[in-house]
């Protein structure tokens, strides 16, 4: 017994730092779980832009859509660059969704006008961001529930490890990937997502 609860923990610490897929995308062989997605979940959703503007998630019906918890004092945050890059670069493919949160070593506690300024000033963001949220805890946002609840989501449990973690949903409003933080916004896997 000991050793089976000393593999499934070391078997939960290497999954922090990798990729997940969507049990369908892996390898033959693998145990399946259940894949059921509640796609129309993903267009349910309405949060407040940074300037407190009600954005409809339905409007992203049909894009491929990168979700990412940023923060302004992290050792991630130059990501913002790559993730403006990659706004500018591929905006027609693919929409970048970022969401401030301070739920990790309080690298975020800026206010939401300090955080607009930040990231205007610093990385001439253009790409839409969001009013500061919780994304992980006992407060986590509905939108990090579904994105981290199998249940939901239909076979995700991975929520953030760190800030500038992100989720891929496809064209169908289904979760299909997570990338840890240190995978980079322009990284080949996200790229070839993307079809650049």
């Amino acid at each position: 017994m000991q050793k089976l609860l000393t593999f499934i923990f070391a078997l939960g610490i290497l999954s922090c730092g990798r990729t997940l897929e969507r049990p369908e995308n892996l390898q033959a062989g693998m145990i399946p779980v259940n894949t059921k997605t509640m796609e129309s979940e993903f267009y349910n959703f309405k949060l407040k832009d940074l300037d407190g503007k009600e954005v409809d998630f339905e409007q992203f019906k049909g894009k491929k859509i990168l979700v990412v918890n940023v923060a302004s004092k992290c050792g991630y945050t130059p990501q913002y660059a790559a993730l403006q890059e990659l706004h500018e670069n591929f905006g027609d493919k693919i929409q970048i969704l970022a969401f401030p949160a301070n739920n990790f070593g309080g690298q975020e506690p800026g206010s939401n006008e300090e955080i607009k300024e930040f990231c205007s000033t610093n990385y001439g963001v253009t790409f839409p961001v969001f009013e500061k949220i919780s994304v992980k805890g006992f407060d986590k946002h509905p939108l990090y529930r579904w994105l981290s609840d199998e249940k939901l989501n239909g076979w995700n449990n991975q929520e953030p490890t760190w800030n500038f973690c992100k989720y891929y949903i496809n064209e169908k409003g289904e979760l299909e990937k997570f990338f840890p933080s240190s995978v980079a916004p322009l990284d080949e896997d996200i790229l070839a997502l993307v079809g650049a």
